[in-house]
């Protein structure tokens, strides 16, 4: 089965890079090390370490696990939570 790669411009990478420092100063502030972590996320330590650097070839249940581990599964509900562009397309078509 091929996988088509996914492309993230590089204006989109940034926040990507962001979300990864995010979870690092989050993992620090626990004072848990990348091995902690990894064993707990029941991923590998590589795989932390991409997650750290907002690489966008991380499985998204792969992030979700970590920021379980962290306490902060419920970030994942923030995704797209604030749709304001597509509430104004809804608008549009209500008038």
């Amino acid at each position: 089965m091929n996988r088509k790669k996914q492309i993230i411009y590089p204006k989109h990478h940034k926040l990507m890079e962001q979300m990864g420092e995010n979870i690092k100063l989050a993992r620090k502030r626990r004072k848990l090390t990348t091995m902690q972590l990894a064993e707990r996320a029941d991923i590998a330590r590589s795989t932390l370490y991409f997650i750290e650097q907002g690489n966008a070839s991380v499985s998204i249940a792969a992030y979700f696990n970590v920021l379980r581990v962290l306490g902060l599964q419920e970030d994942f509900l923030k995704l797209a939570a604030d749709d304001t562009f597509g509430r104004k397309l809804q608008d549009l078509e209500l008038l």
